[in-house]
């Protein structure tokens, strides 16, 4: 379900108004079977997929408190990386691998056949790399094991930002999450606010991308019989299409959660008014350039101030 869809204008405020009135202590459950339900309402078995990240990064938090030694909590990371990166990987990169092997040399009719049928799961990336910056957070010591299953999962699966973002760091989310029972959710201010940000987001991504997206894809379906004055309309309509709909989702997602409590970090910070390329990616997907830092870049060997020059 999409969150510009009647689908999510009916589950969203259900789901408010029962998380507003259930005991305290049933908040986490609730949340967590909703989040599936929304995730599994695009596609029922990708639910095992989130389930799968979901129980070996778990595991793996669990398994470098059991084995505090530093051999054994590499080799537990180690195996957490490889296992939910390869499910990526097949996911998003097998039918690319497969057709640029069958151009090298012949292959197997049936491998062609299976990569064709593979469908990308939506959210995959998004939720692949919250999970992992849990098990990292772990291993640097930044974040204690969770040992709460149900809470775990809701981390890794928490609906408004599942399947667009922002990717969120187990410091800041999960910590949330840990809090929920004791979150005041009768918060006037709070739930107003969130509210105009999920109605700008709408915004964003209806009125603003959806709208120049009709003229954007006649131009460039047709480009032949189009001047240069269309089709650079198009290129500049493009650019402010894929930021409306990239931010606008980002908006709803951060509005949403903050009327249930959470607060998610910022994701987009004007990127067009950045006044050099570093600058720009450093506004752009915010969430997603800092995990490159702070879980990539950075541990193999920039120091911080240099990771955060460089996003």
């Amino acid at each position: 379900m999409q969150f510009n869809s009647l689908e999510f204008l009916i589950f969203f405020p259900i789901v408010i108004l029962i998380y507003f009135i259930i005991p305290r202590r049933a908040r986490s459950l609730w949340l967590l079977i909703t989040s599936y339900y929304f995730y599994m309402s695009w596609n029922a078995q990708y639910a095992l997929l989130i389930a799968a990240s979901t129980l070996i990064t778990y595991l793996s938090g669990l398994l470098m408190e059991r084995f505090p030694s530093q051999k054994a909590r590499k080799r537990v990371v180690a195996l957490s990386f490889a296992s939910n990166l390869g499910i990526l990987a097949y996911f998003k990169y097998a039918y690319f691998l497969v057709k640029n092997m069958n151009i090298l040399l012949p292959v197997p009719s049936w491998m062609v056949e299976k990569s064709l049928s593979i469908v990308l799961p939506v959210g995959i990336s998004f939720y692949t790399f919250q999970a992992l910056s849990y098990t990292m957070d772990v291993y640097r010591g930044e974040v204690e094991p969770e040992k709460n299953p149900i809470r775990y999962a809701l981390f890794v699966s928490f609906f408004p930002q599942l399947v667009a973002g922002p990717i969120e760091r187990s410091k800041n989310l999960l910590k949330q999450v840990k809090n929920v029972e004791n979150i005041h959710l009768w918060d006037y201010d709070r739930i107003a606010s969130g509210f105009i940000l999920m109605c700008w987001g709408m915004f964003q991504k209806v009125v603003i991308a959806d709208r120049l997206a009709i003229f954007v894809d006649q131009v460039w379906e047709n480009v032949g019989s189009y001047g240069s004055v269309e089709a650079i309309l198009a290129v500049f309509g493009f650019s402010i299409q894929i930021y409306c709909d990239f931010a606008g989702y980002s908006s709803i997602a951060i509005g949403a959660a903050r009327m249930m409590g959470f607060d998610l970090m910022e994701n987009f910070n004007a990127p067009y008014f950045a006044k050099s390329i570093a600058e720009f990616w450093h506004r752009w997907h915010i969430s997603l350039s800092t995990w490159f830092r702070d879980y990539l870049y950075i541990p193999l060997g920039a120091t911080e101030r240099e990771g955060s020059e460089n996003t």
